[in-house]
C-alpha cells in the first residue's frame, strides 16, 4: 500500500484518529521553530480554503490557528481583544463596506 505524504500541521487528535480508523502514520514533534512556521502556513491554508468555501467550519479553523499562534508568542486573549477593541475605536471596523478609491494631496 503506498503512503500519501502530507508534511502539515494538524490537529492534536488526528493521530488518535487516524488510529483509530484502522490506519499506521508516522508524525514528528516539531522544534518552536518549525511550529511557528507551519503554523503560519497553516493559516495561509485555511485562510484559502475560507476563501474558496466562504463556510463557517473554515471560519472555526482559522480561529482555532489564531488562538495557537497566540499561545505560542504568550500574548494573553484579552490582550489580543484589548488590542483587536482598540484599533476598532480609533479606526472603525469594515461594517460600512466603504472602498477607498483614492486620496489626492491638496497643494
Amino acid at each position: 500500500m503506498a503512503a500519501k505524504v502530507y508534511n502539515k500541521l494538524v490537529r492534536d487528535r488526528i493521530p488518535e484518529i487516524i488510529e483509530a480508523s484502522g490506519k499506521t502514520y508516522v508524525c514528528e514533534t516539531l522544534s518552536d521553530e518549525q511550529y511557528i512556521e507551519k503554523l503560519n502556513e497553516k493559516l495561509l491554508e485555511e485562510v484559502q480554503e475560507y476563501l474558496e468555501s466562504g463556510t463557517v467550519e473554515e471560519m472555526a479553523d482559522i480561529d482555532e490557528i489564531m488562538h495557537a499562534i497566540l499561545g505560542f508568542k504568550g500574548i494573553p486573549l484579552e490582550e489580543f481583544q484589548r488590542v483587536r477593541m482598540e484599533k476598532l475605536q480609533e479606526r472603525g471596523g469594515f461594517k460600512k463596506k466603504i472602498l477607498l478609491k483614492e486620496v489626492s494631496e491638496d497643494e
